[in-house]
């Protein structure tokens, strides 16, 4: 038996060091969870308002939507749950087009058109929730 322990050999290989910036997958995977529980409150809210309460769905018209409309806190609602729904929806397009899309010049193409649509239904639907005038004649 000798009189010096064995020491093993220490580990001469650096410590490996987190990229510096932002990383945007960690940051998208945390929104697509937390867009999903708010959304899941967000529509099942809007589910019961508009079909289970006062009478159900015979009493949406125009009517309805002006008076709901009306209030800050709808508008705020409502566009929180399409900007919410819109993004989620996008971000969850997006990565399925990484993961399929074979060539990098149809996932240009594919974003492309995705991200234009995306753009373009947000931006309509703020316009709508934003002008809508209950006393167009």
């Amino acid at each position: 038996m000798s009189a010096t322990p064995d020491l093993a050999m220490p580990n001469t290989r650096p410590t490996p060091r987190r990229r510096q910036g932002v990383n945007f997958e960690k940051n998208s995977w945390i929104f697509m969870r937390a867009s999903g529980l708010i959304l899941v409150i967000l529509v099942l809210g809007h589910l019961f308002i508009m079909n289970i309460l006062d009478g159900g769905v015979q009493r949406i018209n125009f009517a309805f939507v002006a008076g709901r409309w009306s209030s800050p806190f709808w508008q705020f609602w409502d566009l929180t749950m399409l900007w919410l729904a819109m993004l989620h929806g996008t971000n969850g397009l997006r990565v399925i087009i990484g993961d399929y899309a074979k060539s990098g010049k149809t996932r240009f193409w594919l974003r492309g058109i995705l991200y234009t649509a995306s753009a373009a239904t947000i931006l309509l639907g703020t316009l709508v929730i934003f002008t809508f005038d209950p006393n167009l004649s």
